[in-house]
């Protein structure tokens, strides 16, 4: 396990309040009844905003608090295990592009904005139905951008886009014009999703592959702290059930065999949650191996969170098939999850790649 600062600490501790008390559950629940165009909560949304978590990664120099992914990953995992429909996740990684960007302009003109949580600012990388960074049409010519991105998280709700073309990275803003549309996604876990076409869009470039590669890196990792904050929470609702759920007379935890799948989900728990902050401590050290790392922690991340939350529809048995119990919301959103930024087939091609097999 990562060792955290006392600000580290502070900050997880005070996510975990506010998801449990504010954005439970049933918080979610009502959001999907609800069905905002959005996606998410804007009330909650402006919350995160004025608590500072939408500039954790940005620089103080631009309004942010410049902690790093591991501050980011720890408020992630917590709004994580109660299901919290937020574009933080989005947010993190396309401030972190603007960040690294080579235009000072755009720097000042947007940043501030994010880590406010005034501007909601989303990555537009794949264009298919699976994450293939090799398969990108969308091209500039002239500063303008033409090109459709499939199943873009926030799509939504975004004033800006972080596109990937053919050479690289750049910004682009909707500023209703026309010339940037969406087309929303139905998607199981009920949170925003979009088809974007941008049509002649004004566009700044951010810098070549490389950044579009670091910046996706980036993303994957923040995703892959929701997924553990998910699967630490349905196993721990799982183990609860199992010790007071009575079957035959016992309580299901006096099982043996329930007892060995618990302890698997466990040791899998705890392997993920070691490759997951070692993906985010090597993002903040800037160490030579961030794309390795993040590559290990998804893959494990997507089997992981499979696992954990399959064995949670079963274990609750008949209840656990419901609509009325959450286990179900859990499942949903790990098999969006799996598939965001590559699943676990494709990590472990590309960790084996990176490493010359």
């Amino acid at each position: 396990m990562a060792v955290l600062n006392d600000e580290q600490v502070m900050l997880r501790d005070m996510a975990r309040e506010w998801a449990d008390n504010e954005q439970p559950v049933t918080a979610f629940r009502k959001l999907r009844a609800a069905a905002p165009a959005e996606g998410y909560d804007r009330e909650a949304w402006a919350t995160i905003g004025q608590m500072g978590w939408a500039g954790i990664v940005v620089p103080e120099e631009h309004g942010g608090s410049a902690f790093g992914y591991l501050s980011l990953g720890l408020v992630v995992e917590q709004l994580g295990r109660n299901l919290v429909a937020t574009p933080l996740a989005s947010v993190g990684p396309a401030a972190t592009a603007i960040a690294m960007g080579a235009d000072d302009a755009v720097k000042a003109e947007w940043l501030p904005r994010i880590a406010g949580g005034e501007v909601v600012a989303t990555l537009a990388i794949d264009e298919g139905p699976h994450h293939d960074p090799g398969n990108v049409r969308t091209h500039v010519e002239g500063g303008r951008l033409t090109g459709v991105k499939a199943f873009v998280a926030e799509g939504d709700s975004a004033a800006l886009f972080v596109v990937a073309a053919r050479d690289g990275l750049y910004l682009v803003a909707d500023d209703g014009s026309g010339t940037v549309t969406r087309a929303p996604r139905v998607m199981a876990d009920h949170r925003s999703h979009a088809e974007v076409r941008f049509e002649d869009a004004p566009a700044t470039r951010l810098g070549g592959p490389e950044l579009t590669a670091a910046v996706v890196d980036r993303a994957t990792a923040v995703i892959c702290a929701e997924m553990l904050g998910m699967a630490e929470q349905a196993f721990g609702v799982t183990n609860d059930y199992l010790k007071t759920r009575v079957q035959f007379g016992q309580k299901l935890s006096t099982f043996q065999a329930l007892q060995h799948r618990m302890a698997k989900q466990l040791t899998e728990l705890e392997l993920m949650r070691s490759t997951v902050e070692a993906a985010l401590e090597a993002i903040d050290a800037g160490r030579s191996d961030v794309d390795q790392a993040v590559s290990l922690a998804k893959a494990g991340a997507g089997e992981t969170l499979k696992l954990v939350s399959r064995e949670m529809v079963q274990l609750h048995g008949g209840v656990g098939m419901t609509d009325e119990y959450d286990a179900g919301f859990y499942m949903k959103r790990s098999a969006v999850l799996e598939a965001m930024w590559g699943n676990a087939a494709f990590h472990r091609e590309r960790f084996a790649r990176l490493n010359g097999y």
